[in-house]
């Protein structure tokens, strides 16, 4: 459940869950989200008791109910830190963080491992802004293995082959600068074989591997990150100058 604060009055919380208490519903979390929104995280099995309390709610002029439903990642993600994900209605769906928010980020995208499928992940943002650190962290976070096939993370890497173990249940970093950069065939034909394996798959500079060309790659989100919210990522010459080592 989530709502507007439209005349912040005492004791306006405290009457809201006195509501909701009445009616039988359990309350497993309250936060604040924005500045005058609020979110809880409601639990019960009657059907019926969620209609009346949406009814009785609408008669409450100090509010306005913005949403009531099963809550989806993107709800507990908000509930969890306060804030909602800065999304932009383009296609593919595109987030937005800064880099004082990896901790968020590492929570959205954690999460979304967990979920598992087989989905490819794109990461944008300029060098040294924390892609991989965020990429690694969510892969801890859902207690999955990672393997790079191509990162600048210590050293150059760029991966040939799998072990017969790597292809099961791993989650895959590629660095799109750096296969496009120095990738050989044996490596663009290991990242062939990969991308269409039944597995999450995390693609760095994604405008850079798709501008190559080599592969056709349809990403399912993309995460942008920032130092500022008003930083422009600009990558049309990233390629051709790509010469140091932390690209990261």
């Amino acid at each position: 459940m989530e709502y507007d604060i439209q005349q912040n009055k005492p004791g306006l919380l405290g009457a809201v869950t006195t509501l909701i208490g009445m009616l039988g519903l359990n309350i497993l979390t309250v936060t604040g989200i924005g500045q005058s929104r609020r979110g809880l995280l409601l639990e019960t099995q009657s059907e019926g008791k969620v209609k009346a309390l949406y009814a009785a709610l609408l008669e409450v002029e100090a509010i306005k109910v913005t949403a009531l439903r099963i809550p989806t990642l993107l709800d507990r993600i908000a509930l969890r830190h306060g804030k909602r994900l800065d999304m932009a209605e383009v296609n593919p769906p595109t987030y937005r963080f800064v880099r004082e928010e990896l901790g968020v980020l590492v929570d959205f995208l954690g999460d979304t491992l967990l979920e598992g499928g087989n989905r490819i992940i794109g990461i944008r943002g300029m060098p040294r802004v924390g892609k991989t650190e965020a990429a690694i962290a969510a892969c801890v976070y859902a207690n999955k293995r990672w393997i790079l096939l191509s990162s600048t993370l210590i050293r150059q890497s760029l991966r040939t082959e799998l072990l017969l173990n790597e292809s099961v249940n791993s989650i895959f970093l590629i660095d799109g600068i750096t296969s496009t950069t120095r990738g050989n065939d044996a490596h663009w034909s290991l990242l062939e074989k990969t991308l269409q394996m039944p597995t999450l798959k995390v693609i760095e500079h994604p405008d850079v591997f798709v501008r190559d060309g080599r592969l056709d790659v349809e990403f399912d989100f993309i995460i942008e990150i920032r130092h500022f919210e008003d930083d422009v990522i600009c990558m049309e010459d990233i390629a051709m100058s790509f010469s140091a080592f932390d690209m990261s």
